[in-house]
């Protein structure tokens, strides 16, 4: 059932929301911190995806803020998928506590919180954080992206604007961002098709900031992954002047009822231009 009430969230709106939200994302990335990974708790989910504590807590914490800083905007979250109400007419958060969860489990630092805002099926406003690394990216659309450092306890600093990078000239070699744990034989061709292409993996959302702030020129994902995975990045790519398209080069739509919320492929470019290029 739609959530007709809700409304359409405009730009100068979320620029409103921007900085509660960034402090949001920020609290809820130092409460995964806080949890100690030695001794965790590690669950299966019914599609056999790991869940732990820190899941859930920076999941509690988001939905308590988003409930204060915007309780008419309904929210889409993995840990939540059963209060779902698709397809969404006007706004909606779309929410991954923590992005990555495999990587935490394995005691590395690229994992993260994703929050977007969503109007219309497209990301308006995303809020990247990876906590460990100390760092936070975020969008809006027709405005610009900022990169800003964080502290272990949520604490965030100024905020300094990133752009991605135009594509390589002939004989540069195009840096590919790729997941360190989600191959797919699809994504290699398509990287292969660029000779001399530059691997360099890397663990969630953090592909995103990478390509936002000019450190790698292409991430493919030409293999199922789901709406909360993607859509923060979404913004934060498009704001810093980049492009987020499906395999055929048209736009992503979210919210749709589509199955298990997926989102069959995508290609992040850094230039826009450079999904025109032929190879």
């Amino acid at each position: 059932m739609t959530d007709t009430s809700s409304p359409a969230i405009d730009r100068d709106a979320a620029a409103a929301l921007m900085e509660p939200l960034t402090e949001l994302v920020a609290q809820a990335g130092a409460a995964i911190l806080a949890i100690d990974r030695s001794g965790m708790r590690v669950d299966d989910k019914s599609d056999g995806s790991p869940v732990t504590a820190a899941d859930m807590a920076a999941d509690r914490i988001i939905a308590d803020g988003l409930k204060r800083i915007a309780p008419r905007i309904p929210a889409l979250s993995e840990e939540r998928t059963h209060l779902a109400a698709r397809p969404y007419k006007n706004s909606f958060f779309l929410v991954d506590p923590l992005d990555g969860t495999k990587e935490f489990v394995a005691g590395r630092d690229e994992f993260t919180v994703n929050v977007a805002l969503i109007t219309h099926g497209k990301p308006l406003l995303g809020i990247i954080a990876a906590p460990a690394l100390g760092l936070i990216w975020r969008g809006l659309v027709g405005r610009s992206t900022e990169r800003l450092p964080m502290t272990r306890d949520g604490q965030t600093g100024p905020a300094h604007t990133i752009r991605t990078r135009a594509h390589p000239g002939p004989g540069q070699p195009w840096v590919a961002a790729v997941s360190r744990s989600h191959g797919d034989p699809r994504s290699e061709a398509f990287i292969s098709a660029r000779p001399g292409a530059v691997r360099r993996a890397l663990g969630s959302a953090v592909k995103f900031g990478r390509i936002a702030e000019g450190e790698a020129d292409i991430y493919p994902r030409l293999s199922p992954t789901s709406e909360w995975d993607v859509a923060a990045g979404h913004a934060v790519v498009t704001a810093a002047g980049g492009k987020i398209t499906d395999g055929n080069g048209a736009p992503l739509c979210f919210g749709e009822a589509r199955e298990d919320f997926l989102v069959p492929e995508f290609i992040a470019w850094g230039d826009p231009a450079a999904s025109l290029v032929k190879l």
